[in-house]
């Protein structure tokens, strides 16, 4: 399926990706410069790194095939731009102000200690279930879809491409650190973009352009809409709605994997910024990756494009981007957009190796046996970092039956970030925006949400892959609707934080000094004030209203 020319120039994007991560090793002398570049990187590419880290293989291939089978059902999570400007304005200063490494440091701050192990434990766990395996399952995907017959079989080329993908990142994320990710991400970037845009421009040439997209969309209109009934037993729009921004905050505002890229700014101005940019960068998959689903399902349709189907007879919609990918583009285009889907694959995978050092070597391990030396300490985050990754590959075979047993990678995806978000969600605004939430409070609305969660997960699994049967108690907990859940679960999360915290005492106010809204003193509230002016105002303003005009056109257009 690739030409010579395709091989040069993936191998080109190789040679680029090995200069730059021989010039990053040759600045690891700490451990702030291993996890977080040295604190200091420029607003551009903190918010390149933003966007890249989030678009990894996963959604390139998970948010096409989302399209193709649910047409815009998905693009509610894809237009959190507006998460991105609250990261920036209220989430931000109070972590670059904390000077931390990550987010459960932070908790620890605002609580205790047993919150912060609490946090670690789940977001590490979350990583094995939501990052790891599903990154790595997409791209083995396109390995089977461009590389069928290269290793004997289809299924020889995804476990082949599954492993080659996660040694060479981690090879590059080992010596390089933070410093390499977030540069590698940046020139990723451009390539993830410029892939996109080619697929979704010769998926139109091929189909006769947006009318006749349209036009056929339009005769199952109900599939491809942005809001679906709530009688919709996959994507009720309340539901949506409601685990969406649970889902979101979670995610944007303090979930490591993120969060680390603006606590690697230079300045609190230029991690803003950065959150500001990246916001505006987040407003475009809807275009470039949903919308060439949708293509390849219209192109499908009209018998031009020939697309995997399961066992139960279905277009596998996780098999259209790279299907798109080897029969669409012309020889040298094909190879450079397999080196931008290898990009976001490394790129994920580089941003979550490292997070998983850093959560582990700062949050655990120091804290069972402090004063290891610098070089101590960045050693034993390389060894956790492949720790959780043999966790992943374990978990791929089980995920990949739920992803294509189910409505695709994408929304397995948001099903199993629901049952962990919440508690996390819910903690975090309420330790920020209420001075009396406690540290009792923070423990337990976690723990019981976490444990809430795991349990959603394991009984769904098992309905899913038919041990259990919907009509007893348990099969009906599993065949819940997932995004409903994630709002019961957030409000059983509130109401058990709040009311233990209001049950005992209140933390004093020494602790939580600058780290709640009605806790900043003024110094503080200067400095904030004047890390901002008009042109960071603008930018919000500008990304909000880009996610608005997304919001309008796609209620209406077919």
């Amino acid at each position: 399926m690739l030409a010579t020319i395709d091989w040069v120039l993936i191998g080109v994007y190789f040679l680029l990706l090995t200069g730059i991560v021989w010039w990053s090793s040759r600045k690891q002398h700490t451990s702030e410069d291993y996890f977080l570049a040295g604190r200091n990187i420029a607003w551009f590419a903190v918010g390149a790194s933003l966007f890249a880290s989030n678009i990894g293989s996963e959604h390139i291939v998970g948010l096409a095939g989302g399209g193709a089978i649910n047409g815009m059902a998905q693009a509610h999570w894809e237009l959190h731009a507006w998460i991105m400007i609250m990261l920036g304005w209220i989430f931000v200063p109070f972590y670059y102000r904390a000077k931390v490494f990550t987010m459960p440091e932070f908790l620890e701050k605002r609580f205790n200690s047993a919150t912060r192990w609490i946090l670690s434990i789940v977001s590490l766990i979350a990583y094995v279930f939501t990052k790891v395996s599903v990154t790595v399952y997409a791209g083995a995907l396109v390995f089977r879809t461009l590389l069928p017959d290269a290793f004997g079989t289809p299924d020889d080329a995804f476990w082949v491409g599954a492993f080659t993908t996660v040694i060479l990142t981690g090879i590059y994320t080992v010596f390089g650190g933070l410093r390499a990710v977030v540069y590698t991400e940046v020139m990723q970037t451009g390539l993830l973009l410029v892939g996109s845009i080619l697929i979704t421009y010769f998926g139109l040439q091929e189909l006769g352009g947006w009318g006749e997209l349209k036009a056929i969309l339009a005769q199952n209109k109900e599939q491809f809409a942005l809001w679906r009934p709530n009688s919709d037993p996959v994507f009720p729009w309340l539901g949506v709605m409601i685990a969406s921004p649970i889902v979101g905050i979670w995610y944007w505002c303090t979930d490591q994997y993120i969060v680390q890229r603006t606590l690697a700014a230079r300045s609190l101005r230029d991690a803003r910024r950065g959150a500001i940019f990246g916001g505006f960068l987040k407003v475009w998959p809807v275009l470039i990756f949903l919308v060439p689903g949708m293509i390849g399902y219209a192109l499908q349709s009209k018998g031009l494009l020939v697309i995997s189907h399961g066992r139960d007879g279905k277009m596998m919609g996780d098999m259209v981007f790279p299907t798109m990918v080897a029969n669409l583009l012309p020889v040298g285009l094909r190879g450079l957009v397999v080196g931008g889907l290898l990009s976001a694959l490394m790129s994920s995978l580089a941003a979550l190796f490292n997070s998983c050092a850093t959560l582990f070597t700062v949050d655990i391990y120091e804290k069972l046996k402090p004063g290891k030396s610098e070089s101590h300490l960045v050693n034993v985050g390389r060894v956790a970092t492949t720790v959780v990754v043999i966790l992943g590959l374990l978990w791929i075979p089980i995920m990949k039956q739920m992803a294509e047993g189910n409505s695709g990678l994408y929304n397995y995806l948001q099903n199993v970030q629901g049952f962990l978000a919440p508690p996390i969600t819910a903690v975090f605004l309420l330790g920020l925006f209420n001075k009396r939430i406690n540290a009792n409070g923070a423990f337990w609305g976690m723990v019981i949400g976490f444990v809430l969660g795991m349990f959603k997960l394991t009984v769904q699994t098992l309905t899913q892959s038919g041990l259990l049967d919907p009509s007893t108690v348990l099969g009906a907990i599993g065949a819940f609707n997932g995004y409903y859940f994630a709002g019961i679960l957030f409000l059983v999360a509130v109401t058990i934080i709040i009311a233990v915290s209001y049950a005992t005492d209140p933390p004093p106010e020494e602790k939580i000094r600058g780290l709640t809204f009605s806790m900043i003193s003024d110094r503080d509230r200067k400095e904030n004030r004047d890390s901002w002016n008009w042109r960071d105002v603008a930018g919000s303003v500008i990304v909000l209203g880009l996610v608005l005009g997304v919001y309008l056109y796609f209620s209406f257009w077919i």
